[in-house]
């Protein structure tokens, strides 16, 4: 487990390393020069790399200083540059995220997103996979997160924990505007000019480090605590991005449904089955790539407009 203190100056450098690698790809194609937007994509969500036109370029995390490998099944670990839409949005798509459970540090997971700020990105858009907690949820559903408890922060694991950089932004950074209001909104009438019919609520995110799912008990108390969806990533990446003055729109896209029911008693003599309803990483990625193209759709919708 990290202590949270790291040498600010040499993460600095590395962030700058970072930085001019990635310039320097991008050097002989204007139209990609200064990327607006980064999407992070989620668990089973790396088709929306898909929406990217020509010209496009792709990066290996291997290739950038500062980077890890992502280690998780269905994240493909490379940073993808292209196009979106007809006002030809340039962007930089992440193509499978890094997760604290895989051993990594939050200054670690989270370097993306400095890089992001280094080479002036305005915009970030985070996507996951995420377990329904609210009881009206169903697998398929989209929940745009309109805030979040960062549970693990509550034992002192948060994303800025140790020395700050000042350069990025403040010691003691405001939450309560962390998701933006008018992307959320654009994304909204985005889908409904489309005419996409998916449920699309607004929520709250529970991060929960992972990498388990939740108990049954688990998922009565974050009920309880005012969650309606849980995950294992994102809220790092959107304290860091705000903490950046990053804009963010974050989506969770409902892949399993939460078991909240009391296990059956061994006092009870009638047949029960144990295993309903239960989450595995598969059925993570089925319900993922079903959704996929609904989602897709309205990015490139809604990144057509920044």
């Amino acid at each position: 487990m990290s202590s949270g203190i790291f040498d600010v100056n040499e993460y600095s450098i590395t962030i700058e390393e970072a930085a001019n690698t990635v310039k320097a790809k991008l050097l002989k194609y204007e139209q990609l020069r200064k990327p607006r937007v980064m999407i992070i994509c989620g668990s089973g969500l790396g088709g929306i790399v898909n929406i990217l036109q020509e010209p496009r370029i792709e990066l290996r995390y291997e290739e950038i200083p500062g980077f890890k490998s992502s280690t998780v099944s269905g994240h493909a670990g490379k940073l993808v540059f292209g196009l979106i839409g007809d006002n030809k949005v340039p962007v930089m798509c992440m193509v499978g995220r890094l997760h604290f459970y895989e051993g990594y540090t939050f200054q670690e997971t989270t370097f993306p997103i400095r890089l992001a700020k280094a080479i002036d990105i305005e915009t970030v858009v985070v996507t996951n996979a995420a377990g329904g907690v609210n009881s009206d949820f169903k697998v398929g559903d989209l929940m745009l997160i309109n805030d979040h408890i960062n549970f693990p922060g509550f034992a002192g694991f948060n994303a800025l924990r140790g020395p700050n950089l000042v350069e990025y932004g403040p010691r003691f950074l405001p939450l309560s505007d962390a998701y933006d209001f008018d992307l959320r909104r654009l994304f909204f009438k985005s889908k409904k000019k489309l005419g996409i019919d998916r449920t699309v609520h607004e929520g709250v995110y529970f991060f929960a480090a992972g990498p388990t799912y939740e108990s049954r008990a688990e998922v009565r108390m974050i009920r309880t605590l005012g969650g309606d969806a849980v995950g294992m990533s994102t809220v790092p990446e959107v304290v860091v991005a705000r903490h950046s003055q990053l804009k963010v729109l974050a989506l969770s896209l409902i892949t399993n449904v939460g078991v909240g029911e009391k296990p059956p008693s061994a006092l009870d003599e009638s047949p029960v089955r144990l295993d309903e309803g239960m989450a595995n990483h598969e059925e993570v990625l089925e319900a993922a790539n079903e959704a996929s193209k609904d989602v897709q759709k309205i990015f490139e919708a809604t990144i057509n407009q920044l």
